[in-house]
């Protein structure tokens, strides 16, 4: 199999293809011509919803980014205050739509230009909610054939569509080449599934069932992200990723941060808010995201902030923003690999945090377990490490 590609990360490198040496290959391009960007994103994203609909029986649907999630979820209804802070109408939607719905909202600012990977067969109404947001491609197991006339569509006919054979499965061993040298590996077929978290090291040992789930999400997701990797979870959508840092708090701070906006963007203040007639979606997004970090924001931020607006901001207090947040029961926070020092509990539980996921096996894990029990976190010691490099 060869698919030659546009170009490689950047534009001046010039030469860039696929190839394998099976002679049919399991990708096809079906529409558009990828780029290496997005051929990474693509086989990532697919990796990460097989193994979420494996995991989950749900369908899956993740929205990627420079080779990591921006937002990754199972299929579930979604709520009249999720529609409305999120864009999305009232329409009935199919479970994988909603499952591209909840992953495209865990972080809509980090969703622009976005490759869409799905579980299931694309059909029409996950491609009428995928029609106007701004995205770069597709990769999914099939399509109905109205579906495909819909996000064939898209950038004027050049939208990326990629198949994947979902019978597919990789070598036993991957080989990556840099720098010229060639490194090899096992593949990574760890199996997240609800066994994992029985190992409770906390006094508080209860989980329901529906946190597993939302648990199983955060900690697929981790597998599939680069590492050091932190994601918040909350009734089976990954509301907030902390990818790539070189300390893990630096994670957790990242990934509780947007957790923290995802709730917000649900309080009563951001949903009164009304824009400036005409102002394109992506503006708006932009804005909502804008206005829940209005404590953050100097007075030039504020004042371009205010002329995307039609009224003069309420804006969220302190109190009123910890009050909100508070309210969230069965947030979840996952960690690819031990949690070294306390504030990173610390900092989870101002998120919310009440389950906690994590390899264990660190020289401080009694200092954490306390920790975890100060704030009344369960947690549960995986001891599988979850790198991606």
């Amino acid at each position: 199999m060869q698919i030659p590609l546009k170009y490689g990360c950047n534009p001046n490198q010039t030469h860039a293809q696929l190839t394998s040496a099976l002679s049919d290959g399991p990708l096809t391009v079906v529409n558009g011509a990828p780029s290496y960007i997005n051929i990474l994103d693509a086989l990532r994203g697919w990796q990460l919803v097989r193994e979420l609909a494996r995991s989950t029986g749900q369908p899956a649907a993740a929205s990627f980014k420079h080779v990591s999630p921006a937002g990754a979820a199972v299929a579930g209804p979604l709520t009249d205050d999720f529609r409305k802070a999120h864009f999305y109408s009232d329409d009935d939607l199919s479970p994988l739509a909603t499952a591209y719905a909840k992953a495209r909202s865990s972080d809509r600012v980090a969703s622009f230009g976005d490759f869409i990977s799905v579980s299931g067969t694309v059909d029409e109404s996950l491609a009428r909610i995928i029609k106007p947001e701004v995205s770069d491609g597709i990769i999914a197991p099939g399509y109905d054939p109205k579906a495909l006339d819909i996000i064939k569509a898209k950038k004027g006919g050049k939208y990326v569509v990629l198949q994947i054979d979902p019978a597919y499965d990789p070598p036993n061993v991957e080989s990556r080449v840099e720098f010229g040298l060639t490194l090899e590996q096992s593949y990574n077929d760890s199996v997240i599934d609800a066994e994992l978290f029985n190992n409770i090291v906390t006094k508080n040992k209860n989980i329901p069932g529906d946190v597993i789930q939302s648990l199983i999400v955060a900690t697929v997701t981790l597998k599939h992200t680069q590492s050091n990797s932190i994601t918040v979870g909350y009734q089976g959508q990954a509301v907030g990723i902390g990818a790539g840092q070189q300390s893990r708090i630096a994670c957790t701070r990242l990934a509780c941060d947007k957790a923290d906006r995802w709730f917000l963007k649900m309080h009563p203040k951001a949903l009164a808010i009304r824009f400036v007639d005409g102002l394109p979606k992506s503006e708006k997004v932009n804005a909502l995201d804008q206005f829940v970090r209005y404590h953050e924001l100097d007075d030039g931020e504020r004042g371009v902030l205010s002329k995307t607006l039609a009224t003069t901001p309420d804006p969220i207090t302190d109190q009123q923003r910890a009050d909100w947040n508070a309210q969230f029961k069965g947030v979840v926070l996952s960690s690819d690999a031990f949690v070294p020092f306390r504030d990173n509990l610390d900092r989870a539980a101002r998120s919310g945090v009440t389950y906690l996921a994590q390899a264990g096996g660190s020289a401080r894990d009694q200092g954490v377990i306390d920790a975890a029990d100060e704030h009344n976190i369960v947690m549960a010691f995986t001891g599988l490490r979850l790198f991606l490099h």
